[in-house]
Parts: structure tokens; C-alpha cells; sequence
């Protein structure tokens, strides 16, 4: 093998390795992340209690494609929101 040619192996074994370290810190874990997040979203049913992304604590009401009503706040108030904007279940599972 000439020296060339084993220099351009070593730039393509560097930029193969470069892609899947970059694949198993950076893609990997959102894709993680983002199926965390659908899989909680589909698991949501009204009577749950939630805090969205905004920081609104509430109690969900209704489901409808992409939006939610709550009821927040002692006086009941509610609000309808965006399906994403939901942040985390409160309401513990048995």
C-alpha cells in the first residue's frame, strides 16, 4: 500500500469514527428523550394532574388531538392549552 493510500484510510476511519461519537452523544439521547416524552403524552388522561413547560400547575379536564383543557387555581379557572406544552404528570400511578 502507498503512503496516499493509507493516509485517506486513516482521514475515513477518523470521519466514521467522528459520526458515531457524535450518533451516541448527541442524536441517541434526544431520540431517547423525545420518545420519553410521546409515551407520556399518550399515557395522559383526564383527572391527572399536571405542571406544564410554563410552570402552571393544573388538573386536566379534556383531550382533544392537540390540545388539553386544565382547571388551575382555587377558583377553577380554565385554560386550553397546547398538547406539547405539557411538562410533567404530577398525579402518582398505582
Amino acid at each position: 500500500m502507498s503512503q496516499q493510500t493509507s493516509a485517506t484510510v486513516a482521514v475515513i476511519v477518523q470521519l466514521l469514527l467522528f459520526v458515531a461519537i457524535f450518533y451516541l452523544f448527541l442524536i441517541l439521547p434526544q431520540q431517547r428523550r423525545d420518545k420519553k416524552e410521546r409515551q407520556m403524552l399518550e399515557s395522559l388522561k383526564p383527572g391527572d394532574e399536571i405542571i406544564t413547560k410554563s410552570g402552571i400547575y393544573g388538573k386536566v379536564l379534556n383531550i382533544k388531538d392537540d390540545t388539553i383543557t386544565i382547571e388551575v387555581g382555587a377558583d377553577k379557572v380554565k385554560l386550553k392549552i397546547a398538547k406539547w406544552a405539557v411538562g410533567k404528570i404530577l398525579t402518582i400511578k398505582d
